[in-house]
């Protein structure tokens, strides 16, 4: 093994937190990865992790190391692309975890181009709701909706997020259509579990904020159920352009209340801060944002 390959692995036993969590990201034994930097720190003639029963942590050197080991890696690849001429090959394997909802509307089409693309790389895709610890699982990426808290993710702005209030033709038949917000109290709503509350948040035309509590008929956790159940009349729902775009374009659901606009979120690619960002991560946000923008076209009508 050469010295940049014996970067790459110092870099990933540190994003991992532990030589085991490694040799378990690379599926290779840890003993094999222990010997690797062992080797590695003999030959520099320091010690970059100071190991203990317990816990390893980083020396000072190790700090230092670390940084510089990324920034080479990444010039590395700069470099080889312009003097080639050609853009370097994008290879190994992409781990990503994404919205279960919105990964398999949107991701398909933006993962088939980008294997096309791309045929030396593999990717271990997850679609889950649930935020993910992506050092402990071993995820380079991931994509999330909302506002971000975790001060240990840096995050790109991908495209941004619009929701809508409505309800199917049927149940407005039956129940008629809300007005004004106070009607909102009258109406079964189907809601989305996993939302850190059930109250509707609505901003006036005079950009007057208003919170509305909502009755529960059904709460799920997953988005496209809620879809289903609100075509087939079981309530109002609020949901993500994302999801609903199409229900609304064939008149299948119908928008309510559009005085007034629930809160704007964004889309993000996350990564762990201090992280080297691989340059098959770096491509594939690129060609997110783009082929998203600003005005996604789940928004055009």
């Amino acid at each position: 093994m050469g010295q940049l390959e014996d970067m790459a692995l110092f870099i990933r036993i540190v994003d991992a937190g532990s030589i085991t969590k490694a040799a378990e990201q690379l599926n290779v034994a840890k003993s094999a990865v222990s010997r690797r930097l062992k080797e590695l720190e003999m030959r520099l003639g320091v010690q970059l992790i100071s190991r203990t029963t317990r816990k390893s942590n980083l020396t000072e050197a190790g700090v230092e190391y670390y940084k510089r080991a990324k920034t080479i890696l990444d010039d590395v690849d700069i470099l080889n692309e312009q003097v080639s001429g050609a853009p370097a090959l994008i290879e190994g394997t992409l781990k990503l975890t994404a919205p279960l909802s919105f990964g398999l509307l949107h991701l398909n089409d933006v993962i088939h181009d980008y294997a096309n693309l791309h045929p030396e790389l593999r990717f271990e895709l997850d679609f889950t709701d649930q935020n993910v610890d992506l050092i402990e699982k071993g995820y380079e990426l991931a994509i999330r909706i909302g506002n971000l808290q975790d001060s240990s993710y840096q995050a790109q702005r991908l495209t941004i997020i619009r929701s809508v209030i409505c309800a199917s033709p049927e149940y407005l038949n039956k129940n008629g259509a809300p007005k004004a917000l106070s009607d909102l109290k009258a109406h079964h709503f189907l809601q989305y579990s996993l939302s850190p509350n059930h109250d509707l948040e609505l901003t006036d035309r005079q950009g007057q904020r208003h919170l509305v509590s909502t009755g529960s008929r059904m709460v799920a956790n997953n988005g496209d159920f809620l879809l289903d159940m609100a075509v087939r009349g079981h309530g109002i729902v609020s949901l993500p352009t994302f999801i609903a775009y199409q229900k609304l374009k064939n008149k299948e659901l119908v928008p309510l209340l559009q005085q007034f606009q629930l809160p704007l979120l964004n889309a993000y690619a996350v990564y762990p801060k201090n992280k080297f960002l691989s340059k098959r991560c770096r491509k594939l946000i690129e060609l997110i944002t783009q082929r998203f923008g600003d005005h996604p076209y789940w928004d055009e009508d």
